[in-house]
């Protein structure tokens, strides 16, 4: 069984399809709210601390397609659900040593996009503006 497949497995896959391509259109959404800001940021020369803000659309954007990548949806594992049919629907997951693998993930994934939502906002600090 891989990650790939339609069924919930514990710490590796809590999400199907349509959850997956929803997951990575708010990727999309945050990639174009994060080039705008910049684009905004530089063409009307704000300060350099401004652009430390793009963090927020780079995180909504890492954190989205970090779980279509992984195929594991964040909240879901936080609040242990899964969901393999239509967006909206959530089962339970009641096994509390399943919920701990899902938790374990989610935090996993949650610090990857903090990290990157630092490191891009930092190289947006550290552009000169000529």
């Amino acid at each position: 069984m891989t990650a790939t497949a339609n069924v919930y497995q514990p710490g590796v896959c809590n999400i199907g399809p349509a959850e997956i391509r929803m997951r990575r259109r708010s990727g999309y959404l945050g990639i174009a709210l994060a080039v705008v800001f910049l684009v905004l940021a530089f063409a009307l020369g704000w300060p350099a601390w401004t652009r430390l803000f793009v963090a927020l659309p780079v995180a909504l954007a890492a954190t989205g397609f970090l779980q279509a990548a992984f195929h594991f949806c964040v909240r879901f594992g936080t609040q242990g659900l899964f969901n393999f049919g239509d967006v909206g629907t959530q089962e339970a997951v009641h096994e509390a040593e399943y919920r701990r693998k899902d938790q374990r993930k989610a935090l996993l994934i949650a610090g990857l996009a903090v990290l990157i939502a630092a490191v891009v906002a930092v190289g947006a600090f550290l552009i000169p503006v000529g």
